[in-house]
């Protein structure tokens, strides 16, 4: 478990860091837990279930191997990267947004392929090297050592593997959310390089920002950006 959860819209961040500012975080886990309980639509889920743009993009033309996804939720990203023939560990806080991940996998004949594992990645400590490791929207509405853990995922790598961290790169137009007020601010995918520290020989294939539409709740549609680093680490 950590004090993350994947694959939040930008409104649905707004929504749980108003929630997090008003009553107070004792627990992140039971945060995350009631979320994915009480804001299921009428299919039983909280998100689309749709894979992220930025990781199809970055993740369609790689050769399937071991893959690692760092704050899944109900595992959108895991289910699509699996179809494409990865072995994917997905970990997340909620027991919930497991659930659901697990059960889709079933439904897709892709029960075999994932492994879906509670961790607090704040205490998580990598006990294996993937091909791939991936962290879609990985903010919190509170603190909590992203940048850490982040370092962790880098060394959770295997030689020529790749790290892909996906993020917002500002609230969405029309929000008035104040991440600076509200919860951390929102990293530049320069400002991730930065902050993992990797050694000079990694290589970075991608930095750059992706837009994406985004359905807002009066229906009406509009374009977010996403923030997108993608980094390899050379072979030995």
């Amino acid at each position: 478990m950590t004090h993350a959860s994947g694959h939040a819209s930008g409104h649905a961040s707004e929504h749980a860091s108003e929630h997090a500012s008003e009553h107070g975080v004792a627990d992140a886990a039971a945060f995350w837990e009631e979320r994915y309980l009480t804001h299921r639509d009428e299919s039983g889920q909280m998100w689309s279930g749709r894979v992220n743009p930025a990781v199809a993009r970055e993740v369609a033309e790689l050769t399937p191997g071991t893959a690692l996804e760092l704050g899944s939720g109900e595992g959108a990203d895991a289910l699509w990267i699996a179809a494409r023939g990865w072995t994917v560990t997905a970990l997340d806080i909620s027991p919930a947004a497991l659930a659901v991940g697990a059960k889709e996998a079933a439904a897709r004949g892709l029960a075999d392929r994932i492994a879906w594992v509670q961790e607090d990645l704040v205490v998580w400590r990598p006990t294996a090297e993937y091909d791939l490791v991936t962290s879609a929207f990985f903010h919190s509405p509170f603190d909590f050592p992203r940048e850490q853990i982040l370092r962790r995922a880098a060394g959770a790598v295997a030689p020529g593997g790749r790290l892909l961290v996906v993020g917002h790169g500002a609230p969405p137009p029309g929000s008035n959310h104040d991440h600076a007020m509200q919860g951390p601010p929102l990293p530049t995918s320069d400002e991730v390089l930065a902050s993992l520290e990797l050694p000079t020989d990694w290589v970075v294939e991608t930095n750059t920002l992706l837009e994406r539409a985004v359905m807002l709740p009066d229906g009406t549609e509009t374009a977010v950006t996403d923030t997108v680093l993608r980094v390899r680490r050379p072979s030995r």
